[in-house]
């Protein structure tokens, strides 16, 4: 029992640790942490309980970066409500596939994300874009993609979320950071209901988990204002280490896969 609470808080922690110094990412690890470290056998139950956690981290980051006003208010809350819809959608249809099968599908969305961040970000236009129709259509689009996307792997899906926002308004990066909190927070609360109403929440280990989110996010804060000028390097280090669990977690949903 206590192993399994400790093995938990350390996983949490880890989570919280990797958002509070790279800022990102690294939520798409909680999943597996449940699966494979902490023990969760139900793949499905992974996801609704990843899902809390991911929900309860944005909203407390959210806060902060509302706190020092690098929200854009009308475009996160828009582009929220859109993608819940979303999520909603993600979520129902994500439970309807069996939990190996979803677990395959997760790792490969895990090479992507990890692929997308090795890649040297360039310096996106920070232009203001006039509200048209051609604004709204895109960002409507982009919200329903993110949130199904978000839904159906319990992820919070800011990697795609940020770059939307950029693309679609014209926010600075800040702001879209900030701005995007907002959208996983209400994404990862969405797919948390739905798998909860199908009783695939465990609550007490959701909570242990976001202790240990909220003790190692604090830590990687105070460590990425040491090593701000390394951010790349600290960046393609995380992202090297998704691709390895991404490999660990298609190759032990194979088995699965071939036998149906």
């Amino acid at each position: 029992m206590l192993a399994s609470i400790l093995a938990a808080v350390a996983s949490g922690a880890l989570v919280g640790f990797i958002l509070g110094l790279i800022g990102g990412g690294g939520s798409i690890l909680a999943t597996p942490l449940l699966l494979y470290v902490v023990g969760v056998t139900n793949p499905h139950v992974a996801i609704g309980t990843s899902a809390v956690a991911v929900s309860v981290n944005a909203f407390a980051n959210f806060a902060t970066h509302a706190r020092k006003g690098q929200v854009w208010w009308r475009c996160a809350i828009v582009f929220s409500l859109i993608g819940t819809i979303g999520a909603v959608l993600g979520s129902s249809i994500g439970l309807l596939v069996d939990g190996k099968k979803l677990l395959f599908l997760f790792g490969l969305v895990m090479v992507v994300v990890g692929l997308l961040m090795l890649r040297s970000r360039r310096e996106q236009a920070e232009q203001k874009r006039p509200v048209d129709l051609r604004m709204c259509l895109f960002t409507a689009t982009a919200a329903i993609a993110t949130g199904t996307a978000s839904g159906f792997f319990g992820i919070g899906g800011g990697f795609l979320i940020v770059p939307a926002l950029i693309v679609a308004t014209g926010m600075p990066t800040i702001s879209a950071i900030g701005s995007s909190l907002l959208a996983v927070g209400t994404f990862g609360l969405a797919t948390a209901i739905t798998y909860a109403n199908a009783g695939l929440v465990d609550w007490q280990l959701a909570a242990e988990f976001i202790l240990g989110g909220v003790l190692g996010g604090g830590l990687g804060i105070v460590l990425a204002m040491r090593l701000s000028t390394r951010k790349a390097v600290l960046n393609r280090i995380f992202a090297a280490l998704v691709l390895i669990v991404a490999v660990y977690v298609i190759v032990n949903s194979l088995p699965s896969i071939n036998t149906t």
